[in-house]
């Protein structure tokens, strides 16, 4: 039985992200079906997830200013977590997928700065307890360490989902200690937020402080090495 403080944690950017549909397998705010099909020849494990109904998308809508819509896509992101631990180890566990996707423009800031933060905080949390998240803009085509091009996302989004401790680690070449945390995975149960702040832009400097030096960067905290299984 997981432990979260999600829910406790003070949140005045609570509206900076509208719900426009709930978790669903065939959201219809955004076309996102010929995209999942282009991205099963990249990922083994998204054809039998879609097969069994176990690939779903919550779509948002930005609503604030960044800084807000930050924090609130950094808790969407651990409520998803967290809902996700319990179901790993039952049958068909590791074939669900909870994505977060991200509609509507922000003022000033492009989807990459809006995903970055909560995608580097969200990685460093849950890694250790074996979920994985992953991150796609909107119209920006991806191109794996292999040289594969990998399809323009239709929306922008962060795909939840349980780590593969044997392929995983070599996406995050950049990250040696997040990739040996993600390799050593093992969910006992923890409150992932036990030892971190709640405020937002606490937990904004925390996270900073993991960042490799080459990277520290106020808008992009992280670039995977490749992300091929990101989407799965």
């Amino acid at each position: 039985m997981t432990t979260g403080r999600t829910s406790a944690a003070p949140r005045p950017t609570t509206g900076a992200l509208r719900l426009v549909e709930a978790s669903t397998t065939r959201p219809r705010s955004v076309d996102i079906r010929d995209y999942a099909r282009q991205m099963t020849a990249h990922c083994p494990y998204l054809a039998p997830s879609l097969q069994r109904g176990l690939t779903t998308w919550t779509v948002y809508r930005a609503d604030g200013d960044a800084e807000a819509v930050q924090a609130e896509l950094f808790h969407a992101g651990a409520e998803a977590a967290e809902w996700l631990r319990p179901l790993l180890n039952r049958p068909h566990g590791l074939l669900r997928c909870e994505n977060i996707v991200l509609v509507g423009d922000v003022p000033g800031a492009r989807h990459r700065d809006l995903l970055a933060w909560p995608h580097w905080v969200l990685k460093n949390l849950y890694g250790p307890v074996g979920v994985m998240f992953g991150k796609f803009y909107a119209g920006e085509e991806e191109v794996t360490a292999a040289g594969h091009r990998i399809p323009a996302a239709p929306a922008s989004f962060l795909p939840v989902r349980a780590a593969v401790r044997r392929r995983d680690p070599r996406f995050l070449s950049a990250t040696p200690d997040l990739a040996a945390a993600l390799a050593a995975a093992d969910d006992d149960g923890r409150d992932v937020f036990e030892h971190i702040p709640t405020e937002w832009k606490e937990i904004r400097t925390w996270a900073q402080r993991l960042l490799p030096p080459a990277k520290l960067s106020p808008s992009s905290p992280d670039r995977p090495a490749s992300p091929s299984r990101s989407s799965s």
